[in-house]
């Protein structure tokens, strides 16, 4: 990669259907075989996914409450084929403003391992991500792994989607929650990310300070207020208007916060 230019393949259920019906003309790296790319292992002081770690391998891996919304994302990713083949990784570095299994994971305040021959760094998946279809990864470096923070016992999450059908649909909007409580049952902190909203997801900072100290328990949407949604930039499209949009996401975060009392 240092050498020269290469497309990084896993899954390749991105890469190939957006070159039917013409040639392959760029070099593929293929990663699918390099097992050290691959699994959930927890560190020290967080989790690590590894980069070819599949949507399927996630759904099937025993992990704390904190992954509930990251395993609900992951079920909405594609069908089971898609799920059995697609990677975590693949799905941020494709940078789509829509993708499913960013929110999740940015709700959880993840992060990128990127190495080179240069050496390892480590970004904020907010700052990996710059903008629809771009990243900053170099194109000498490979996404290795994501890494979340490890939270106590009270950590938990959850992921609403909006399409316009049940399953195999692209979002037009999609809500990830991640809410750690104490032992009072309040609200110590929070992660609230929207995506399909933007030209990449974006956090709620104000919704999530205005989330602090409030038990965690029925009537939980009723602080959701539209100023929160201020950090996003939705757009008119096929699957909706910019106002559609708006309104939607301002339904599924008051919703998500409802459902993860009523767990509760």
């Amino acid at each position: 990669m240092a050498e020269r230019p290469l497309v990084v393949l896993a899954g390749g259920t991105d890469f190939y259907p957006a070159r039917v019906g013409r040639a392959i003309e760029e070099d593929v790296l293929d990663v699918t075989g390099i097992a050290g790319l691959r699994g959930i292992a927890a560190e020290a002081d967080h989790w690590r996914i590894g980069a070819a770690t599949t949507w399927t391998d996630v759904i099937e891996a025993e992990l704390p409450p904190l992954f509930a919304g990251v395993k609900r994302a992951a079920r909405e990713v594609g069908g089971v084929q898609i799920q059995n083949a697609g990677t975590v990784a693949g799905n941020i570095c494709n940078a789509s403003p829509a993708a499913d299994g960013v929110p999740a994971l940015l709700a959880l305040e993840a992060s990128v391992e990127l190495r080179s021959q240069r050496g390892a760094r480590i970004l904020p998946l907010g700052e990996f991500l710059r903008g629809n279809r771009q990243t900053a990864r170099g194109g000498d470096e490979l996404v290795v792994a994501i890494r979340v923070p490890r939270r106590g016992e009270g950590s938990r999450s959850h992921f609403v989607k909006l399409g316009a059908r049940r399953y195999l649909v692209i979002s037009v909007v999609s809500v990830a929650l991640r809410l750690d409580v104490d032992d009072a049952g309040r609200i110590a902190a929070a992660g609230i990310a929207i995506g399909a909203c933007s030209a990449v997801p974006q956090r709620l900072p104000a919704l999530e300070a205005a989330l602090l100290g409030n038990p965690l328990k029925p009537g939980l949407g009723d602080v959701v207020e539209a100023d929160h949604l201020a950090p996003l930039a939705p757009i008119d499209d096929i699957r909706g208007s910019a106002n559609y949009r708006h309104d939607a996401a301002l339904t599924l975060v008051k919703r998500g916060l409802d459902e993860m009392a009523a767990a509760a």
